[in-house]
């Protein structure tokens, strides 16, 4: 019989640490509940968990001060960490995403059936053997970002980069046209939602140039609902990601066969 899960919160707000710990357990994950960052801490090194969901403002320990800990621990700095903050602000996630966290929930948009979904993807998404991790070359292949939330880009971007691909971020879908423009990727993860040219339009743009309809492009959606999905498959789109169902792991894997498929890689 397989080893239960185990997971580690740290969370000061009794309510959802409680909601957190009951429903997660119902999923048969072994969890622990901790108030407070300096008892997060200790109970992190005795129980080990798989996988930490983090607040960051605690008494005793912040979040912060948890994160950089764990980095100078060599027993605790390979635990994946989920921060879940009040906040979601630009400074908040660029001094977060430093420390390699692996996803962000902000409590104001919190949903239990999300975060539960999350951490299941995370956690029982198949590993990748060993012997074929790093095998594959990706040496020289390009990888254009256009994400307008940081946190997100910021994620995907040190994910690929620690793959070996060349990767290049923009902020919204001109951005994206001019650096398309300037150098021609060989993929692209492209929101639909951001301020001014939409994913769609610059998905049209891509697959009716001549120049660029070679192109890879990923889509992603915080909704994935059908329209989206149909208008996506219709312009031309490799593939449509909703971005609260995938693990940063599960993109990769998606990435990969798509360049396979194209004998990139």
């Amino acid at each position: 019989m397989p080893t239960k899960k185990k997971i580690l919160i740290v969370e000061d707000e009794a309510i959802l640490g409680e909601l957190l710990m009951q429903k997660l357990t119902k999923e048969g994950y072994v969890v622990l509940w901790e108030a407070d960052g300096e008892a997060g801490l200790q109970t992190m090194r005795t129980f080990m968990p798989d996988l930490v969901l983090l607040d960051i403002v605690m008494p005793k320990k912040d979040g912060y001060e948890v994160l950089a800990e764990m980095r100078k621990d060599d027993r605790l700095k390979a635990i994946p960490v989920m921060v879940i903050s009040n906040s979601g602000q630009p400074v908040e996630i660029k001094r977060i995403s430093a420390f390699g966290v692996k996803d962000y929930i902000v409590k104001a948009q919190f949903s239990p059936d999300e975060v539960l979904k999350k951490v299941h993807r995370y956690l029982e998404a198949p590993q990748q053997p060993a012997a074929q991790k790093g095998k594959t070359n990706v040496s020289g292949v390009k990888i254009l970002i256009v994400e307008d939330d940081p946190f997100l880009s910021s994620i995907a971007a040190t994910r690929l980069e620690q793959e070996g691909y060349r990767v290049s971020v923009t902020r919204s879908g001109e951005e994206a046209l001019t650096a398309i423009e300037k150098e021609i990727p060989d993929l692209v993860l492209l929101d639909i939602v951001m301020p001014g040219i939409s994913g769609f339009e610059v998905l049209k743009t891509i697959k009716t140039n001549g120049r660029y309809k070679h192109i890879s492009v990923v889509m992603f959606s915080n909704l994935g609902q059908d329209h989206e999905i149909e208008e996506c498959k219709k312009l031309g789109a490799d593939a449509f990601l909703v971005k609260a169902k995938f693990t940063p792991r599960e993109v990769l894997e998606k990435i990969r066969k798509i360049l396979k498929k194209k004998g990139l890689i």
